[in-house]
């Protein structure tokens, strides 16, 4: 099966296997079809029992929806739990200690390619439900399983899954996706763990940026060429582009992250917890990660121009990434690097745009059902309420489903949330076992 080696045992072996199909979305047009059909021919060999007990749909051929049918016990819509299959592409100038897509086990851990983002995450659904499944058990309220195979290209698949539920009157009642995870210390000046749960999405937009101008000898340049003027417009989409916005998200964070700090440092937490302006623009000053919890970002990402050294060419582009901070639009960011960039000669196109989402609540039966989970597989760590920075599918969902979260439940240190999208992505099989139990723990409890 797509050069699969034989099954081993355990959830770290079957992840394995999961890690060797090359299911890179971005690649799609030269790598074919043969590893994503791969991924679910092995996934119906994996887990039996999920494939016997589930109806399988498949949309847009990458997105995969399994329906458990419930025994209508409990009140509302389903639960939704969202995983991708798909993964980004490997630079091959990148050195790994193990072989992207080997799947290689040691040191207590699986190594490769969507260890983390996202097949880890996928996996331990899986196992819950096939484990459920062998005990008799059938949940309260009807579930469903949505796995994407082109998240890192937009996401088409999840689109597509969203439309088809609400189009079938489907609101679900909880729906849980990739996003935030176990992490130690979640500020710099926090102790201890914490269980960092997306309860909004920043908004997507990819822009370029194209300018004309007179082409010609380079020897006689002019003083405003088409590559200088693109250049002044990114230098002026700086870091403070785009002003600091409180968000509830930011200060019921803080709350609760001051619940577990002593002394004076806990007590900052919370006047800053209840002080959402000030909150802003402190962490706007602190830069990275802090600055992009409360403001959009702008992140200039290619450039093109030019055919030869000596040329000067007539047209040149740059393209730009921004997630747009929650409460903000789509219309109004374009506006602003339009105001910004001040020159009527680069044009500002729209590549793809996505609006921010709205905010879940964390006082209410689906929030408390994850920290009740939690108290489960990882005992002891408090759910915390975050803004998720990145994109994930459930953005798909969040226009008609009132709870959704965005949650791994995978204990990740430092290194291993720099490797994903990077080198050396990697996952301990502890994690994926207590992930297990999170989940299964979350489907028990469902009434």
């Amino acid at each position: 099966m797509c050069g699969v080696t034989e099954p081993r045992p355990g959830i770290a072996g079957r992840l394995s296997q999961m890690i060797q199909l090359p299911t890179v979305s971005a690649e799609l047009d030269e790598r074919g079809m043969e590893p994503f059909d791969g991924f679910v021919e092995l996934i119906a060999e994996l887990y039996p029992r999920v494939h016997e007990a589930l109806v399988l749909e498949r949309h847009t051929d990458l997105g995969l929806l399994f329906h458990w049918a419930g025994d209508g016990s409990a009140d509302g819509g389903p639960l939704v739990l969202m995983a991708h299959y798909d993964v980004v592409p490997v630079d091959e100038s990148d050195a790994w200690t193990h072989p992207p897509f080997a799947g290689v086990i040691a040191d207590g851990r699986v190594h490769g390619r969507g260890a983390l983002d996202d097949k880890g995450p996928l996996i331990v659904v899986l196992e819950a439900v096939e484990n459920l499944l062998a005990e008799g058990f059938v949940p309260p309220r009807d579930v469903y399983l949505s796995f994407g195979g082109n998240e890192e290209t937009y996401g088409r698949a999840a689109e597509e899954i969203a439309r088809v539920l609400r189009g079938r009157g489907v609101v679900p009642w909880l729906v849980v996706d990739e996003g935030g995870a176990v992490v130690d210390a979640p500020l710099p000046f926090v102790p201890g763990r914490a269980a960092m749960i997306g309860v909004g999405e920043k908004g997507v937009m990819t822009v370029t940026l194209t300018a004309r101008g007179d082409g010609g000898h380079a020897s006689a340049p002019p003083a405003l060429t088409a590559v200088r003027r693109v250049a002044r417009a990114v230098d002026r989409l700086g870091p403070t582009t785009f002003r600091p916005r409180p968000s509830r998200a930011i200060g019921r964070m803080l709350t609760a992250l001051a619940g577990q700090t002593p002394g004076m440092r806990g007590r900052l937490l919370r006047l800053l917890g209840a002080a959402p302006i000030v909150t802003a623009q402190i962490f706007a000053a602190l830069g990275g990660e802090p600055a992009a919890l409360v403001r959009t970002t702008v992140a200039p990402t290619m450039q093109s121009g030019g055919t030869a050294a000596n040329v000067l060419p007539s047209q040149a582009s740059a393209t730009v990434n921004l997630r747009i901070a929650l409460g903000e639009t789509t219309q109004r960011t374009v506006l602003r690097l339009r105001r910004r960039i001040a020159d009527p000669l680069v044009t500002v196109r729209v590549v793809e745009a996505s609006e921010p989402s709205p905010e879940s609540a964390t006082d209410n039966a689906p929030f408390a059902l994850l920290a009740d989970a939690l108290s489960v597989s990882h005992p002891g760590v408090p759910a915390v309420p975050y803004v998720m920075m990145a994109a994930t599918d459930s953005r798909h969902f969040h226009r008609f489903a009132p709870a959704v979260y965005r949650f791994a439940p995978l204990d990740m240190s430092n290194a291993q949330r720099a490797s994903i999208h990077g080198v050396d992505e990697n996952v301990e099989i502890a994690a994926l076992e207590r992930g297990e139990r999170f989940h299964r723990a979350l489907l028990q409890r469902l009434g």
